[in-house]
């Protein structure tokens, strides 16, 4: 299943789930990452590390490795 690192600059896709149980998925739940939530690649750093996300009208960073653990469904190229 893919998730948030297979999105590419201007990407939108849904949200299916949140991988583990451990404090860093709770974060994210905290963050707005929730099951059927709608999120957007907005941009990344110099370097890669952090991607900028759309989700709920707020931008978030994600850590590259903090997104292979969210997965999407229905990814709309823009």
């Amino acid at each position: 299943m893919p998730t948030l690192n297979n999105l590419n600059m201007g990407d939108q896709a849904t949200i299916s789930h949140i991988e583990g149980t451990d404090a860093i998925a709770m974060r994210l739940m905290e963050m707005g990452l929730f099951e059927g939530e709608s999120i957007r690649f907005v941009g990344k750093a110099p370097m890669g590390d952090p991607l900028e996300f759309e989700v709920c009208g707020c931008k978030i960073s994600l850590r590259s490795s903090e997104t292979e653990r969210v997965h999407i469904t229905s990814e709309t190229k823009l």
